[in-house]
C-alpha cells in the first residue's frame, strides 16, 4: 500500500498494489493488520454504500463529540470528487479542505480521521460509493456544513446548477455559523 500524506494532518491517500494479467486484476482492499501500521488505534464497525447519478453531491457531513467518525473511503465502479474540510478548531488547517479523484479506475482511497466534514460530487452515471467507519452512525451527533460556504471556497469542478442536492444539504450552515458549537463540543479525538 502506497500512503500519501495530505496538507492536512492525518488526512491520507492510500493507493493499493494492483496485481494484473490477462484475467484482470486483483487487489487487497483492506486488512486490519496492514492498516494498523498506517493509522494504529482505528477499528472499524460499519460499511456503507451509497449509489448515485452524476451531478449528485452528498455533503458535507460530520459527526461530533463521542460519535466523532473516521472513514475509510473509496469507489469502486464510477469517479467522484471527494472532500474533507478540517473542523477541528485547535487546528492550524480548521476550515481549509482537501480534495481528491476516487474512481474505480485509479482504486485509490482516502482516509479521513476525526474532526473533519466529508462529502463528495458524483463526476459519473451509476457510481458506486463504499466506506467503513470506525463509530455507529448517530443522528444526535451529526452535522452538516453548506458545500458552497464561501470561505472554504471548495472547487467541485462542475457547474453549481447541474449539482443535485438533498434538502438538509442545500440549507446546510456555514462554518462561521457552527464554529463555536464546534468549540464548545469538540471532536473526540482518541479512538
Amino acid at each position: 500500500m502506497n500512503v500519501i500524506k495530505t496538507e492536512l494532518e492525518g488526512l491520507l491517500i492510500l493507493e493499493p498494489v494492483v496485481f494484473k494479467d490477462n484475467r484482470g486484476y486483483f487487489f487487497e482492499m483492506y486488512t486490519a493488520r496492514d492498516f494498523e501500521k498506517i493509522v494504529p488505534g482505528v477499528h472499524f464497525v460499519q460499511d456503507n454504500e451509497s449509489g448515485s447519478a452524476k451531478g449528485v453531491l452528498r455533503g458535507l457531513h460530520f459527526q461530533k463529540g463521542r460519535y466523532s467518525q473516521a472513514k475509510l473511503v473509496r469507489v469502486p465502479v464510477g469517479k467522484v470528487l471527494d472532500v474533507a474540510v478540517d473542523l477541528r478548531p485547535s487546528s492550524p488547517t480548521f476550515g481549509r479542505y482537501h480534495a481528491e479523484i476516487l474512481s474505480g479506475d485509479n482504486k485509490r482511497m482516502f482516509f479521513i480521521p476525526k474532526g473533519f466534514a466529508h462529502g463528495y460530487l458524483v463526476m459519473e452515471d451509476h457510481t458506486v460509493f463504499q466506506y467503513k467507519c470506525d463509530e455507529f452512525y448517530e443522528p444526535s451527533s451529526a452535522g452538516s456544513l453548506l458545500w458552497c460556504d464561501p470561505s472554504i471556497g471548495i472547487d467541485w469542478k462542475m457547474p453549481a446548477g447541474e449539482i443535485i442536492l438533498s434538502d438538509k444539504d442545500r440549507n446546510a450552515p456555514l462554518l462561521c455559523e457552527i464554529k463555536k458549537e464546534l468549540e464548545n463540543d469538540p471532536f473526540s479525538l482518541s479512538s
